[in-house]
């Protein structure tokens, strides 16, 4: 699985970056889910007033998913010949 990250400047000027966020194809049936659930979780980092510097969004999708779903999205597949 691929990773993105992403850096901002939140409401009071600090620094912030936000890390582990997948990338999903278009025609994943998880891709509008993540996008919705980045955009919630930027807006509220960004209107935080004492905001830390380095969030992971795959932790903050561990607190607000559902199980099954997390899974599914950061399943890792079966390496071939020990890779």
């Amino acid at each position: 699985m691929l990773y993105k990250s992403l850096e901002f400047k939140n409401a009071v000027g600090q620094k912030v970056k936000v890390s582990e966020i997948p990338l999903l194809g278009e025609k994943s049936p998880y891709y509008f889910m993540i996008q919705v659930r980045l955009q919630t979780f930027i807006t509220s980092i960004y209107r935080e007033k004492t905001a830390r510097k380095y969030y992971s969004f795959k932790d903050y999708l561990k607190r607000v998913l559902k199980w099954p779903d997390y899974e599914q999205i950061f399943k890792s597949g079966e390496l071939k010949n020990n890779a």
